[in-house]
């Protein structure tokens, strides 16, 4: 057993981690040993002290909405390199590779055979502010999907009575999203790193206070990619279908949908009041392309621009007349 140890400890290993609300599920190869901590700050300090005594190479988790933050930053802070990647890639890998079998325990196996063979980036850990303005523009953008849902049961509602409560819980709905508004401009200010981004953003026309918000904290790669992986980052990027001699329609896929719903009301807008954009969205609607298209193609110009801006540093200037 010690000489196993040994030459586990010498050999690179990777790491697949399937994360839970309640549990980590760890999977190291080649050792092929497996096994389970709970996510919780014990558990992690469990997970770390096992992972000290070997070579990782990579640690590889799936995104999810917010139970892989703590893990990912704390072994981050280790100096452990950690790729938190799309759970579709993750589900691809794993049929590509003939694992059609889905549980906790056979992810875990799945990412560490990912890591090995793919070796994919290492994903720095967001600030903790970054996190939180996150989560604000997404309750903001629940709470306005509710209110619309509210308002179109109150306009077919006959009863008075229910008329006056659904108006009511509009009403505190809409001091709601005024209190996470409010939030969400005291955070920005809070990081100068992050109210400079937001600076740059809020210089497109088009782009307003929520979105260039929901752009810092929601892509966090904005200004460090170039423009292909942004466009794929935001799911804009068209794919496509060509076979032999047939060329297919390209298509868009994947990517985040809010930011991809935070791009299209700035688009709308720009098509208004961004003269660039404006003249492109006129120019392809006049050569026949479809609308749907067109504002998907101002959606893709407008990320682009904002990723080179941010890039750049510096905010978007008019051409002159």
């Amino acid at each position: 057993m010690q000489g196993k140890a040994h030459v586990d400890a010498m050999a690179a290993v990777y790491v697949g981690i399937d994360v839970c609300k309640a549990r980590l599920d760890v999977y190291l190869h080649p050792c092929g040993e497996r096994f389970a901590v709970a996510n919780d700050a014990g558990g992690r300090r469990r997970l770390r002290r096992r992972l000290d005594k070997l070579a990782v190479a990579l640690v590889v988790i799936e995104a999810t909405s917010k139970y892989h933050r703590a893990v990912h930053r704390h072994l981050d802070a280790a100096a452990i390199r950690v790729a938190v990647v799309n759970p579709l890639r993750a589900r691809l890998f794993a049929e590509a590779s003939g694992i059609f079998a889905k549980t906790d325990a056979i992810d875990a196996r799945t990412l560490a055979l990912m890591g090995a063979r793919l070796d994919p980036a290492r994903t720095p850990p967001v600030s903790r502010i970054v996190e939180a303005l996150d989560e604000l523009v997404r309750a903001r953008s629940a709470a306005i999907d509710e209110r619309v849902a509210l308002a179109n049961r109150r306009d077919n509602t006959a009863t008075p009575f229910l008329r006056i409560e659904l108006a009511r819980r509009i009403r505190a709905l809409d001091t709601h999203v005024r209190r996470i508004e409010a939030r969400i401009s005291h955070l920005v200010a809070q990081d100068p790193h992050m109210a400079a981004r937001h600076a740059i953003l809020r210089s497109i026309p088009g782009i307003g206070p929520v979105n260039a918000a929901t752009l810092c904290a929601g892509l966090n790669e904005l200004g460090r990619v170039d423009a292909k992986q942004v466009a794929a980052l935001a799911g804009l990027a068209p794919f496509a279908t060509d076979s032999g001699p047939k060329n297919g329609q390209r298509h868009i896929r994947g990517g985040r949908p809010h930011i991809r719903k935070a791009l299209y009301m700035a688009a709308l807008s720009a098509c208004r009041f961004n003269p660039d954009l404006k003249r492109f969205h006129a120019s392809l609607i006049a050569n026949g392309k479809p609308p749907k298209v067109a504002i998907t193609a101002v959606m893709r110009k407008l990320l682009v621009l904002a990723n080179s801006l941010v890039a750049q540093n510096r905010p978007w200037i008019p051409r002159p007349a």
